[in-house]
């Protein structure tokens, strides 16, 4: 099957009108997006946008001594690399792919270009933004005032809703560096959740059994995410 065919498996790609779709079809390029590529490091210049299809990408905030914490999730429901379109061509942040897959991207300027028409990219675009940096604020919320495991049971959702099975595949060491805690931890919270039956979790295989008690486990910040999301975003985004 010709590459440009599945780009409905992205969300913010299948929303997008017809005639600005075929202006981007020739640039468009498939790519594999492996577990731990970096997309872009911390002000660096970008050159391409991602729209990931099967992967997950991991926003992160890295402090001078390595130390790092996930500020958000970008998946099929969106695109890597909003700072192109915002004006600063670049961002303090680095994007890593947290789980395997692919996806699409798109040179800067053939985005930068269609953004400047201020026409339904545009509005679609700063939509979605819109829902990123809710993401980003509920994200710092949920790390200060809510507990390891509830914290745990937003990140599992949030990753769920971007990929089209239940199980995630993702090693202790990347789960505490996306949350920002220590290993142990994770591993603490990880068996809280598989002893309680919402879970199995074995040798960096997170496979959820029950979603529903995902759900009441976890705080209120998915909630609010995910309404935001389904808020601000067409009917092509809708699980």
């Amino acid at each position: 099957m010709d590459e440009v065919l599945d780009t409905g498996a992205n969300h913010l790609l299948a929303a997008l009108p017809d005639a600005e779709l075929r202006r981007w079809l020739p640039l468009l390029e498939r790519v594999d997006l492996p577990l731990g590529h970096v997309l872009y490091e911390s002000g660096v210049t970008l050159h391409h946008v991602y729209f990931p299809t099967t992967a997950i990408v991991s926003l992160l905030y890295v402090l001078e001594n390595g130390a790092s914490a996930e500020i958000a999730v970008v998946g099929n429901e969106g695109i890597v690399g909003i700072s192109l379109f915002m004006g600063g061509g670049s961002t303090p942040n680095r994007a890593v792919v947290q789980s395997a897959g692919t996806g699409f991207r798109l040179p800067a300027e053939a985005l930068k270009a269609e953004f400047n028409r201020a026409g339904p990219v545009l509005h679609l675009l700063l939509r979605y933004t819109q829902a990123l940096i809710t993401q980003m604020a509920q994200t710092a919320v949920c790390n200060r005032h809510h507990s390891l495991d509830q914290q745990l049971c937003r990140w599992l959702l949030l990753s769920l809703d971007r990929l089209t099975g239940d199980e995630i595949v993702m090693t202790q060491e990347l789960i505490s560096n996306m949350l920002g805690v220590r290993r142990e931890g994770v591993t603490e919270a990880a068996l809280h959740l598989q002893a309680a039956g919402v879970i199995r979790y074995a040798r960096g295989h997170i496979t959820v059994l029950d979603r529903q008690k995902l759900e009441l486990r976890s705080c209120e910040c998915y909630a609010v995410v995910k309404k935001e999301y389904d808020r601000l975003l067409p009917d092509e985004f809708a699980k």
